[in-house]
């Protein structure tokens, strides 16, 4: 209820509705005026027929007569009195019945709900505001950032152009600002020069605007940008973007390396300091089969596995943990140690051959990101397209990817690795379950454009998928938290933690921190130094770091048993 004073003064402000009260009086007026007239004209009609009523009568008749109740108390008995309140009762279903309520709606109660609604959805943050991310657009990846925003403390807003979306957004939980994304003004109310950072997510003309309009007001504000076209990267980057990625290309770079022939090898995924972190398929290496205690990768290579990625589920490493074709395997270590690892177990780089392409369903911008990856490594590769404008080359199989013949074309039945890059999940889940029924052996890594299809992807049958938004999302969040936090996959972080007193004095076989928590330290900071892969016996002081891997859920329970 405190609200509807300050919305009351708000509402009677407005320019508009200043207006509006101006042509609701106007019209109240008239029909006031009429209202008198029809009162005068019905005691002079009445006089005519020999009878009397007092000016209350007449005003009674009038508007009894006019909202069309007509009560039958008082009557004419003359044609003329007749013919009078013919009148008096069409005038009033035109002006009571049809002008009086769109006259109170339009001018009025429309007024009041927009007046309401914009109380709903602010145009400004409130002042004092400072660390929070403003975002320029509502997609995937804005959805996902969110909800690492949320998890990390961190205040942020969505600008919306349109007050009926901002209301949608709101009503689904969104902190959401109404403005013009070009206007300086929306910035100014945003606090942009105490926000931690903006981040634009929209076409390339859009995000050169944006932030050639930020960076007017701030120079210190870094600004995130995508670029859907190569030539853009330029653009932005003088128009003031702080970073400028692709999204999709870095998908579509991605989703090649993790096919067979690629993927052999550790693929580094991520860095902190000098810790390197990669992912390594077990599809066809001599690991396929074996337990991690019997395939001894520690004392052959000296990495480190804390964790296995199995069908899209993130498992704890145990000694008796099963590695599978299926099976992608989580390593951490220094550059030298995965260099090691390559030379030891990635025996398998020659599986291509001429006659064993990789297909790549569909030739968008994922598509062809991934095809020129292939093409750098010198990997056979084929893409089926269905729009003819988008052929390139004679690598191109113009046709429908769920098309037997088409696939036949491409080579199904001889690739040995299937990239679906569609941005239609329903048609992704679709292809993997066709691909997987044609070949039962095939290797399948698909795209997905929500989270919540990844697990749908993978129960159809993909070894391998990977999201757009949570890519896109984790990219940025690593910004926010340089050297702090590393989030390299969904759910899935590397993060710092002080030694706990209680652990101070301790091995790191003793503290158990890996049992106790689902966290498995990778690293220990010491005097500026890092120890990568430190042996368990090394023991803990209480100066040190702890640099640890775990899920969302383990680092949430490291932090609550060592507070």
């Amino acid at each position: 209820m405190k609200f509807i004073p300050s919305q009351i003064l708000y509402f009677t402000r407005s320019r508009t509705t200043k207006r509006n009260f101006k042509l609701l009086f106007k019209f109240l007026l008239a029909l006031t005026i009429l209202v008198v007239m029809y009162s005068i004209l019905f005691h002079f009609i009445m006089l005519y027929e020999d009878k009397e009523f007092s000016w209350i009568t007449g005003f009674y008749w009038t508007l009894t007569v006019m909202s069309t109740l007509g009560f039958g108390d008082i009557t004419f008995t003359s044609d003329l009195g007749k013919a009078f309140t013919l009148l008096v009762l069409m005038s009033g279903i035109l002006f009571l019945l049809v002008m009086l309520p769109f006259t109170f709606i339009q001018f009025f109660y429309a007024p009041w709900l927009e007046t309401q609604s914009r109380a709903r959805t602010p145009r400004e943050l409130p002042e004092g505001t400072t660390g929070h991310v403003i975002l320029t657009s509502f997609d995937p990846i804005t959805i996902n950032l969110v909800e690492k925003l949320k998890k990390y403390d961190y205040n942020y807003a969505i600008i919306s152009t349109d007050l009926q979306r901002a209301l949608e957004l709101y009503d689904l939980g969104f902190k959401v600002v109404v403005g013009d994304l070009g206007d300086p003004e929306t910035y100014k109310r945003l606090r942009i020069q105490d926000a931690a950072m903006l981040v634009a997510n929209n076409d390339d003309m859009t995000n050169t605007n944006i932030s050639f309009t930020v960076r007017d007001i701030s120079v210190n504000v870094p600004i995130v940008t995508n670029a859907d076209s190569d030539d853009s990267i330029d653009i932005l980057e003088l128009a003031g973007s702080t970073y400028v990625f692709q999204f999709m290309k870095m998908l579509g770079e991605s989703l090649a390396r993790r096919t067979l022939g690629m993927s052999m090898g550790a693929n580094v995924i991520g860095k902190f300091d000098k810790l390197l972190i990669a992912e390594a398929s077990a599809m066809r290496t001599p690991l396929e089969g074996k337990t991690l205690i019997q395939s001894n990768l520690r004392e052959k290579t000296g990495v480190t596995v804390v964790g296995l990625w199995e069908r899209g589920q993130f498992k704890i490493p145990e000694p008796q943990t099963r590695i599978n074709s299926t099976t992608v395997l989580v390593l951490a270590g220094s550059a030298e140690q995965l260099k090691k690892y390559d030379e030891v177990f990635s025996i398998y780089r020659g599986y291509h051959t001429t006659d064993a392409p990789v297909l790549i369903l569909g030739g968008g911008r994922v598509g062809r990101a991934a095809a020129q990856i292939l093409k750098e490594r010198q990997i056979v590769y084929k893409v089926v397209e269905k729009n003819p404008k988008a052929i390139k080359n004679k690598e191109y199989i113009q046709g429908n990817a769920a098309d037997l013949d088409t696939l036949n074309r491409a080579g199904i039945r001889e690739a040995t690795s299937v990239i679906i890059t569609t941005h239609d999940d329903s048609m992704n889940i679709y292809l993997t379950i066709y691909c997987r029924k044609l070949r039962s052996d095939i290797q399948i890594v698909s795209r997905a454009n929500l989270d919540r299809n990844i697990s749908k992807l993978h129960s159809a049958g993909a070894d391998l998928v990977m999201s757009h938004a949570s890519m896109g999302a984790n990219t940025i969040i690593n910004l926010l938290k340089p050297n702090k936090i590393l989030m390299f996959a969904e759910g899935l972080n590397i993060f710092r933690a002080s030694v706990h007193p209680s652990l101070a004095g301790k091995s790191l076989a003793e503290s158990q921190v890996r049992k106790q928590t689902g966290c498995s330290v990778i690293a220990i900071v010491r005097e500026n130094k890092l120890n990568i892969n430190p042996e368990p016996s090394i023991l803990l002081d209480k100066h040190d770091e702890m640099v640890l891997i775990g899920t969302s859920d383990a680092e949430k329970c490291l932090m609550d048993t060592y507070q």
